[in-house]
């Protein structure tokens, strides 16, 4: 029974931590931090695809650091780089940027202010999850399993008081 404990309130927590991060990802986070998906392979073995990263814009940039850029949109995700070379002054300069899995730079200079924001932690592979929840059925998942676990064990619960209801009820006295 201990083991079935544990394993409840991990699986708990964990569909807690996808809704939270799917929140999360849907509406904006006070502070300008944006969640967002890594959608591809081009930053392995750094940023693993199906990370899910956490975004804060920052005043300034530096080489070497992982930025997070272009439109956000349903039909196309922000790319997710590493800053190889800036050109220029900043306000002014702009940013060439790399995928540290490509062999050669991005094709098009990253101005600052398609820039979303640096890349301040990532947590790998818990996208999928997020990514699923976000459709009708993973969205259906979230919800009913969690009830159905809840449900369960409110049933047993229950049905316990039943058997020791019934047991002191038979016993003589």
């Amino acid at each position: 029974m201990k083991v079935f404990k544990i394993i409840y309130y991990v699986f708990i927590g964990a569909i807690a931590l996808v809704a939270l991060l799917l929140i999360f990802s849907a509406f904006p986070i006070p502070g300008n931090f944006r969640v967002m998906i890594v959608q591809s392979g081009s930053m392995e073995p750094a940023i693993k695809t199906g990370s899910v990263v956490v975004v804060k814009s920052a005043s300034d940039y530096k080489v070497g650091d992982i930025i997070t850029f272009g439109p956000y949109s349903k039909i196309k995700a922000p790319t997710t780089h590493r800053i190889y070379e800036i050109k220029g002054d900043c306000p002014n300069c702009t940013f060439v940027t790399k995928g540290d899995a490509n062999n050669a730079p991005d094709q098009r200079d990253i101005r600052p202010s398609d820039v979303v924001g640096k890349v301040l932690l990532d947590v790998p592979y818990v996208g999928y999850a997020v990514a699923a929840a976000k459709k009708p059925i993973g969205f259906a998942f979230i919800i009913i399993i969690p009830a159905a676990i809840i449900i369960y064990d409110e049933i047993r619960k229950i049905w316990g008081e039943i058997k020791k209801l019934r047991k002191e009820k038979s016993s003589p006295r």
